[in-house]
């Protein structure tokens, strides 16, 4: 290996994922672009392979500016990321969708981001912004958006909406594919989903729900992040139907983010017997392909976007290049922390454990079981525990008070009850909550919950626990988001608080990334908004009590 005057040549075992094949080469570059692939007659170098690619991540799920992310990232392999700015959007609209991309241009990895389709998710939260048909449309011709993101709005897609349908035809004449998002839909509302223009889905339950999203057109996105994971059901896909499958992580924590990205993916579809040729083409060529990504796949003109790596199945990445630059080498990153002013939009007001007291006014309440691993919960119905006439949380039982609290006005919280997160004592809270990102919070008694509140409007977001007199705050000041801190920072004070988290009896692999879904209204069945309790399989408000 040798590199000088902008000039590099590697020689090992090249991984031609266009071609479908593996064999002994030398590549020549210069000023970042391959200028040759030459086959020789051998080689004892390492294998040489196209930079990993996420093909669908919320880039604020890890805490992280885009920056930071990279950094991190690229240790592991990963080069390129197709990000949506979905969770910024409804924060601090086109400004915020500015401020990622500007922020990822400061250092050497590929950020594709998308245009948000549905923001607000929902009319029935607060948000911070909408983002319309005309602000979709003039996203859609930034340089920089490379797709339209998830359109969560399936039952709009399906119905006709005419805002949906302008939002659709944009991406459209622009020549910008549409990502989808619809959980449980099959047969044939799965085929009028895809005829719309919805070209993949990240959302799949079940094998057979895919193989209908698949017969439709739609290539589907095989996501193992920190909360939601669908690898073990759906990777028989990868040789089922090669040509039609990327990995993604969709929200991954910082510490997850240290331990590994794709990278892990890969290892494990290797290691399960599937082609290592299919695996690495479903998070290099698939996700070039699809979204017509200018990012390197080993071949003449291609951006010099590759990873060095000992074996097939160890995938022991040894160093990770950019544009020709060497940006990671044996576990090490070696991209610069690069500084940002905050950005944020936040006016919430204090609260007190009064503000959380519900009259018991029936026996039975409906609560919303969180389910390990999945982004959907279970409607369960409860004898409700009272006490001075109130219902409070029933931690014997597994049983909490959770609220949602408009984090863009003075509000009152809305409050219902869960069961998933096994806290015995005390209370965390975060102001990551999906998709409107206001305050959210859980725990065993009112006096707990306002306290973890409190912490994260003294600032301006974040996420906390209190537990008696401990107490823990990760600050995230860029939009109650992300954190403006070096990224393995982030990692380590993050992951210190998750484990005291779990001290108070969670069995939550990830209790602060679950609960953020905890008011994800568009995936069923029983979700809370700012606003009350919503039924997400009939889309519509309900009550606490049965």
């Amino acid at each position: 290996m040798n590199s000088e005057s902008g000039t590099l040549t590697i020689t090992g075992k090249i991984v031609d994922v266009t071609g479908g094949t593996i064999f002994p080469g030398r590549i020549e570059i210069n000023d970042g672009i391959i200028t040759s692939v030459i086959p020789v007659e051998n080689s004892d170098g390492p294998y040489i392979l196209p930079g990993l690619i996420d093909a669908h991540v919320h880039i604020e799920s890890s805490m992280l500016l885009p920056s930071e992310f990279a950094r991190l990232a690229v240790v592991h392999g990963t080069t390129s990321t197709v990000s949506d700015p979905h969770e910024i959007a409804n924060v601090l609209g086109k400004e915020g969708i500015r401020f990622m991309i500007q922020n990822g241009k400061k250092v050497p990895f590929r950020f594709f981001f998308g245009a948000p389709a549905c923001v607000p998710a929902t009319p029935f939260e607060t948000s911070g912004a909408v983002i319309g048909p005309e602000d979709v449309d003039e996203l859609l011709s930034w340089p920089e958006i490379h797709y339209l993101s998830e359109m969560m709005n399936f039952p709009g897609v399906l119905n006709g909406d005419p805002d949906v349908m302008k939002k659709l035809a944009s991406a459209k004449k622009y020549g910008k594919p549409v990502d989808g998002h619809a959980p449980g839909l099959d047969g044939v509302q799965a085929a009028a989903y895809a005829s719309a223009g919805i070209s993949t889905d990240h959302e799949c339950f079940t094998i057979d729900e895919a193989v209908d999203k698949i017969t439709a057109g739609m290539s589907i996105l095989i996501r193992e992040g920190s909360a939601a994971k669908n690898f073990d059901e759906l990777i028989p896909l990868i040789s089922m139907y090669p040509d039609k499958i990327m990995f993604c992580s969709d929200d991954k924590h910082p510490d997850d983010l240290v331990k590994g990205h794709i990278n892990l993916l890969v290892k494990r579809a290797v290691k399960a017997g599937y082609s290592f040729l299919d695996v690495i083409r479903a998070c290099t060529l698939n996700p070039v392909r699809h979204y017509n990504l200018n990012s390197g796949l080993l071949r003449s003109g291609d951006p010099a976007d590759f990873i060095l790596l000992d074996n097939p199945e160890d995938f022991n990445v040894l160093a990770t290049y950019v544009n020709g630059v060497k940006v990671a080498e044996n576990g090490r990153t070696l991209i610069a922390h690069v500084g940002e002013v905050a950005i944020n939009a936040f006016r919430a007001r204090k609260i007190s454990a009064g503000d959380l007291e519900v009259p018991a006014i029936a026996e039975g309440i409906k609560v919303q079981q969180a389910l390990e691993g999945q982004l959907i919960t279970v409607k369960k119905l409860y004898k409700a525990k009272t006490e001075n006439g109130k219902v409070i949380s029933a931690p014997e039982h597994d049983v909490l008070k959770m609220m949602v609290m408009s984090r863009y006005s003075h509000a009152d919280p809305a409050i219902d009850f869960v069961s998933g997160f096994g806290f015995r004592e005390g209370a965390i809270a975060s102001t990551v909550a999906h998709d409107s990102h206001n305050i959210i919070a859980v725990g065993v008694d009112d006096e707990s919950i306002a306290r973890a509140v409190n912490l994260l409007i003294d600032v301006k977001g974040g996420i906390s626990f209190v537990n008696g007199e401990k107490t823990r705050v990760l600050p995230l000041p860029v939009a109650g988001l992300m954190s403006d801190d070096d990224g393995y920072k982030v990692a380590e004070l993050y992951s210190s608080i998750n484990r005291q988290v779990m001290e108070m009896g969670s069995a939550l692999e990830a209790p602060f990334m679950t609960l953020s879904f905890m008011a994800l209204l568009v995936i069923p069945a029983i979700k809370l908004s700012d606003k009350g309790i919503f039924d997400g399989t009939t889309f519509s408000f309900t009550t606490l009590f049965e």
